[in-house]
């Protein structure tokens, strides 16, 4: 298949997944069929509900500072599949991806399998292949859903990392923060130095828990102080000391409050693995308090979980304390969209409700019903013209709620042709 291709049929398995088993098996015939690529350098496995993105994009941009030739798969792509599988924090080409695809395509053909691997399964398979043809020597891996049964936990990492734990996927982790704190915990392994992010104590309780039937040591950020911060609109610099991580000056590229935690988590880690934490400073993660255009300021952010629609509304305060606020929103049906509106909505004083561009979205229509107020708009394209014709330069807008919302207004955005905003890509 050629890159079209291998897109549309990995885009047909994600609408199969409901179909599929959970488990490891599938991911686990697939790569003996390639000879255990996960196996040729050293892998960090991150795994957590909010952050873990962020915090797999710092532990890679200290590697990289490091000189160390990296790796970097990450959930999901916000315009291109290729995104998931970076090497030196560079997306691999659109070659290279077909390639891998057709390898994994034609192993999975050739098992005796269940049922073909799912788009995860699939796509991380080509990841830890193409790590191994390439020669990254560390390759950072975020879990996709979970932790315990997903396709990345057949790995053997020399260092495990687990971020904040809040309410996502309900329906596969569990409807408690133990539970899905359980799930989260079944990527520790015997004899594996864990990263612990400061937790919610029922979360704190399952993972100490786990890591002590393990017999294993951790390094917590609660144990750590943080002095000398200073937040900014587009990002943090500070200090840590304690827990034998004491740092000079970190700088977080990132915005909000939030990341300081998750910056201070990617230095644990990196401390760990004998790497400085002043490659923080080069850090990108798309879509995340992400600045895109001034005039008006227009911000993307995937809030799609109550925790982070929390975050966003703590930076909007503290950053656009007095300036008009747009809210275009849009989100998919199987996230906890009410508890997020009553945190998100109220901060709004323009509403503007869009779907992106799938099946699962919510109709903005009934978001217009849930909220009481706002305006509905089929698409990201009318949200647009809608916000062209009435926001002002000093406004600011922020374009959130599913991360296929944020990757359509970021994909907009490129074309000067047609974004409705003035002033360049950020």
């Amino acid at each position: 298949m050629n890159y079209p291709d291998s897109v549309r049929f990995l885009y047909a398995l994600g609408n199969e997944m409901k179909s599929a088993k959970f488990g490891l098996e599938r991911i686990r015939a697939v790569l003996a069929a390639l000879g255990n690529p996960e196996k040729a350098y050293r892998i960090v496995h991150v795994a957590g509900t909010n952050g873990k993105g962020s915090t797999c994009a710092m532990i890679e941009a200290g590697l990289q500072a490091a000189g160390v030739r990296t790796g970097l798969f990450t959930s999901p792509h916000l315009i291109e599949p290729t995104e998931r599988i970076q090497i030196d924090g560079i997306p691999v080409s659109e070659a290279d991806f077909t390639k891998a695809f057709n390898t994994v395509h034609q192993a999975a053909e050739a098992l005796d399998l269940d049922c073909h691997p799912t788009y995860f399964e699939t796509v991380a398979a080509m990841a830890f292949l193409l790590f191994r043809e390439k020669g990254v020597q560390t390759a950072v891996v975020e879990v996709g859903l979970g932790g315990r049964l997903d396709a990345t936990n057949v790995v053997e990492p020399a260092l495990t990392v687990i971020t904040s734990i809040d309410f996502d996927h309900e329906a596969y982790l569990g409807n408690t923060i133990e539970a899905i704190a359980g799930e989260k915990a079944g990527i520790l392994k015997p004899g594996v130095l864990a990263i612990f992010a400061r937790q919610r104590p029922e979360a704190a309780t399952v993972l100490d828990a786990r890591a002590k039937e393990l017999g294993i040591s951790v390094h917590r950020a609660a144990d750590v102080q943080i002095h000398d911060l200073e937040l900014d609109a587009r990002g943090s610099s500070f200090k840590i000391t304690g827990s034998g991580a004491n740092t000079g000056d970190i700088t977080c590229p990132l915005a909000g409050e939030h990341q300081v935690e998750n910056a201070t988590t990617a230095a644990l880690a990196l401390h760990a693995l004998g790497v400085s934490p002043k490659g923080i400073s080069d850090a990108r993660w798309p879509g995340r308090l992400e600045h895109i255009s001034p005039n008006p300021d227009v911000v993307l952010d995937g809030a799609h979980n109550p925790a982070g629609a929390r975050a966003l509304v703590r930076y909007l305060e503290r950053v656009y304390p007095h300036r008009k606020r747009w809210i275009v929103y849009g989100a998919m049906r199987d996230k906890s969209v009410e508890e997020i509106a009553g945190i998100l909505f109220p901060l709004a004083d323009e509403l503007i409700f869009t779907a992106p561009d799938s099946t699962r979205a919510v109709r903005p229509e009934a978001l217009v019903e849930l909220a009481g107020r706002g305006r509905a708009t089929p698409h990201l394209r009318a949200a647009l013209d809608l916000l062209k014709e009435e926001a002002a330069a000093e406004d600011v807008v922020v374009i959130t709620g599913s991360l296929y919302l944020v990757g359509e207004a970021r994909a907009a955005s490129y074309n000067r042709n047609s974004w409705p905003f003035s002033g360049a890509w950020s």
